[in-house]
């Protein structure tokens, strides 16, 4: 029965882990469609946009580039 344990251990703490990468991704995208529909769409001429861009490179680097193009232009309109 020694197997169920070691599971139940692995879940929690797959869980848990899970769960603090969710918040910082979630964090980092509502950064993005803040900057983008206050200053626009373009890194180059909005400074929040383009250090917001930054730091979710420096600090999350599972954050897909993909859904960072996506958002931009979703805050726009």
């Amino acid at each position: 029965m020694s197997g169920h344990s070691k599971w139940a251990s692995i879940k929690h703490k797959k869980g848990a882990l899970d769960a603090k990468r969710g918040k910082i991704f979630t964090r980092l995208i509502k950064e993005l469609t803040v900057a983008a529909r206050n200053g626009g769409g373009d890194p180059d001429m909005n400074p929040r946009l383009r250090s917001v861009i930054a730091d979710a490179k420096a600090r999350a680097s599972r954050t897909k580039r993909r859904s960072t193009k996506r958002t931009v232009p979703a805050a726009r309109h």
